[in-house]
């Protein structure tokens, strides 16, 4: 579990618990991606994940995020126990409770920026209507309402990570998930999208963020955990600079 000393209050963070590990092990053949590792995040915290390629840092955020089952151990988020669900409930699951942002966007190219954004509501069971409100509030939250019509091919590297954050929150997850979410774009659109994920966490946002920027976890998370060879090897509250 989390040392009481690497945990710093943040505005926004409370006591509930979102996620939960507890002994998680993850084996792919022989070898352990995840070997035990514990973890709690708690509502309105910004955690990031860090440490040296193979150390089991996106095995984790598949584990948080339903995508890989655990040889061994409890995945809770959301007061879900997400390992003891079969493929449509975590589907749905993700679908209503989680928002994912990738390195590489995952746009629909055949789609404009607004019907990318609005079809993760209608997936829920929203109408178009319904979606399309939504998708434009945060498409002028997002300070892109006059790119809503474009397609991605069109659009800018931080125009795109702002489309797909837009996604993202569509369905006000309960965890907002980041894997690498500045790493194929340039420093000033990084710049754009680190102030971003700054904004949300502000307003109670909870995120776990997957980096290998340094830069990118100590300005955006109010915790740092470090892994290597598939175990915690050190927690660490931070002060954002």
């Amino acid at each position: 579990m989390t040392p009481p000393s690497a945990v710093r209050s943040v505005p926004g963070m409370t006591t509930e618990t979102v996620v939960r590990l507890d002994g998680v092990r993850k084996e792919f053949g022989e070898t352990a991606a995840l070997d035990g590792v514990s973890l709690e995040i708690r509502r309105g915290e910004a955690v990031a994940v860090m440490g040296p390629s193979g150390c089991g840092k996106s095995t984790l955020l598949n584990m948080v995020a339903g995508l890989d089952r655990p040889t061994a151990g409890e995945v809770t988020v959301h007061g879900e126990r997400l390992d003891l669900m079969n493929e449509t409930g975590l589907a749905l699951f993700r679908r209503h409770h989680l928002g994912m942002i990738f390195q590489f966007f995952n746009l629909l190219d055949d789609l404009s920026a607004l019907d990318n954004v609005a079809l993760a509501a209608q997936l829920t069971g929203s109408s178009a209507a319904t979606a399309r409100r939504r998708a434009l509030e945060l498409f002028d939250e997002l300070g892109i309402a006059g790119r809503r019509d474009v397609y991605p091919a069109a659009l800018s590297g931080g125009e795109r990570q702002r489309v797909a954050v837009a996604r993202a929150l569509m369905n006000r997850p309960a965890l907002l998930l980041a894997d690498e979410p500045t790493g194929a774009l340039d420093s000033r659109a990084g710049e754009q999208v680190m102030d971003l994920l700054i904004d949300l966490n502000q307003i109670g946002q909870t995120l776990l963020i997957v980096t290998h920027d340094e830069r990118l976890a100590h300005r955006c998370a109010s915790r740092l955990v470090e892994l290597a060879d598939g175990r915690i090897a050190r927690e660490s509250a931070l002060d954002r600079v």
